[in-house]
């Protein structure tokens, strides 16, 4: 399985708990990181723009922190990319020349196309055409996967991590009964629920769920994930002890609902 991601810390939020499953079961599993993570948080919390905020620093952490999480998560292999981090949507980073979503999207996918070659996987993961919230790197992650399955027509399925409909106010309403913060003070803003019936696979990753948090732990420099931190282990064992997705792309003919994002590849 390969797992194709923005920037250091996604492939523990959105496929943590898929990679220490597959890889619990002695499954190649292999992250590609698609930017270095410049404009994340420096030390301290200290954002880009601000005084302290050195690229350079931010980058040498945050690898860190990604080899880590994927010890963690028991990754066999990491891919990193190395395209500068664009920012978030609308910030004025988008437009730098060097950013990965100004980079031409033949030339990324002709380097993620070797990747497949060289893997060979079975099964790819990355973002939907939304980047599953609006992100501009993780949208530019799934053109380049796309495109990437179009050189190189290898791995056999693909799928894009989401959140059923159905689970968001259930979410929504574990965390004001354990008195949480919630993900935003406006929570129409919290709009990533995918309807029910494009759910193809919901994969059960209660054994490995602790890994996940775990994983979430190793990037301790992102606040951003202390949102996640903050729920305590055993709500975020609630909450997150199944990932659901979208299949994109099949040549099984497996059938869908799916509990296994193997299925159809598997000997019977």
């Amino acid at each position: 399985m390969m797992a194709v991601h923005a920037h250091p810390d996604d492939e523990a939020s959105s496929t943590g708990g898929v990679l220490a499953r597959y890889s619990g079961e002695g499954i190649r599993t292999v992250v590609v990181t698609c930017t270095n993570g410049e404009l994340g948080d420096a030390a301290g919390g200290v954002k880009p723009g601000e005084a302290g905020h050195d690229e350079a620093a931010v980058v040498a952490q945050r690898r860190q922190e990604l080899a880590r999480s994927c010890e963690v998560l028991g990754v066999s292999d990491l891919e990193l990319l190395d395209y500068h981090d664009s920012g978030m949507m609308g910030w004025p980073q988008n437009e730098a020349p060097e950013a990965f979503w100004n980079t031409p999207v033949a030339d990324a996918a002709g380097r993620l196309a070797h990747l497949f070659d060289r893997y060979h996987p079975q099964v790819v993961v990355t973002y939907d055409a939304n980047g599953f919230y609006g992100h501009p790197d993780h949208i530019q992650a799934h053109r380049i996967t796309v495109a990437a399955l179009e050189l190189a027509p290898i791995p056999q399925k693909l799928y894009f991590p989401v959140i059923p409909q159905s689970e968001v106010e259930g979410f929504l309403e574990l965390l004001r009964t354990a008195d949480a913060e919630r993900p935003s003070e406006d929570e129409d803003s919290f709009d990533l629920g995918t309807p029910d019936e494009q759910i193809a696979a919901r994969v059960d990753c209660s054994d490995v769920v602790e890994a996940k948090f775990r994983a979430l732990e190793a990037h301790a420099s992102q606040t951003d994930n202390q949102f996640f931190l903050g729920l305590g282990l055993d709500l975020f064992k609630q909450v997150f002890s199944v990932e659901s997705f979208v299949r994109a792309h099949d040549t099984t003919g497996a059938p869908v609902p799916e509990d296994d994002l193997f299925a159809g590849l598997r000997p019977r």
